[in-house]
């Protein structure tokens, strides 16, 4: 049953932001964001530059790892986690077995997607980075025998082309320079670069959010997607496959959430 539903939420992208919507109503700890108050020109400017690091809260490790502990719970049992269940799709339907290939993830948090790799039975070599003290010394706690580094996604410190993959997963959406982040990205990419459930909107600019995200007031960019795959296409990195967990679309503008999962392009 499980399996069945998992399946359907897979490829219903509707269904599955019904449930959220019905979780969210009888109280569910699913939900991480709240109290979204969109800001704009010279406001959002300045609030993009003194949120920057919000998430480098002492608070937020604790916080989060509370509904990632429940997450990697229930999919043990075989229940269906979108975010999951996504980039797990993503990483098994590559043009090549992603088995032994060397990965790296920006934004790790407390390194729970390499829990989630070993439940899933994919053998990638995991690296996590991330720029919170907070959130690197959970990470090394929880998983002593992986590596992980206190990196910023805009200037990384690894050599050129140093991972096979390299993904980054709800980390750009909070960072204002993410030009620069997609640069980097693409720079220590050696073949693939996943973007993993990024927000997007279609037929209207780039959005910009102050929200609450586990308590903590930060910033959330919603990227302009015809913008977005310019600038991925102007670092050499190709969409190869795209996936939906959500959209919503009407009289031709839109909101979605998506993964991009992109091979690098060598001139």
């Amino acid at each position: 049953m499980t399996r069945v539903l998992r399946m359907i939420l897979m490829y219903f992208p509707r269904a599955k932001a019904l449930l959220k919507q019905l979780r969210d109503l009888f109280g569910s700890t699913w939900g991480i964001s709240s109290r979204y108050v969109e800001v704009r020109g010279d406001i959002a400017a300045r609030e993009s530059t003194r949120l920057r690091g919000a998430w480098q809260a002492d608070v937020l490790p604790g916080r989060q790892r509370q509904l990632v502990e429940r997450q990697l719970a229930e999919f043990r049992r075989g229940a269906p986690i979108d975010v999951f269940d996504i980039m797990l799709k993503a990483l098994r339907e590559l043009p090549e077995s992603a088995e032994g290939m060397s990965l790296l993830e920006v934004g790790c948090s407390s390194g729970y997607y390499a829990e989630l790799f070993e439940i899933a039975g994919i053998g990638v070599a995991y690296t996590g980075c991330d720029y919170s003290d907070a959130f690197i010394t959970m990470a090394r706690q929880k998983y002593p025998h992986l590596r992980f580094d206190v990196r910023d996604a805009t200037s990384l410190h690894y050599a050129d082309n140093q991972f096979n993959i390299v993904m980054s997963g709800g980390c750009l959406l909070h960072v204002p320079e993410y030009e620069r982040a997609v640069a980097e990205t693409a720079r220590v990419a050696q073949q693939y670069a996943i973007f993993h459930r990024t927000p997007v909107v279609f037929g209207q600019p780039e959005r910009r959010y102050r929200k609450l995200a586990y308590g903590v007031e930060m910033v959330e960019i919603h990227f302009n997607e015809p913008q977005f795959l310019a600038l991925l296409a102007h670092h050499r990195l190709e969409a190869i496959r795209v996936y939906t967990m959500s959209e919503s679309l009407r009289e031709g503008v839109g909101d979605a959430q998506r993964t991009y999962v992109c091979r690098k392009i060598f001139a």
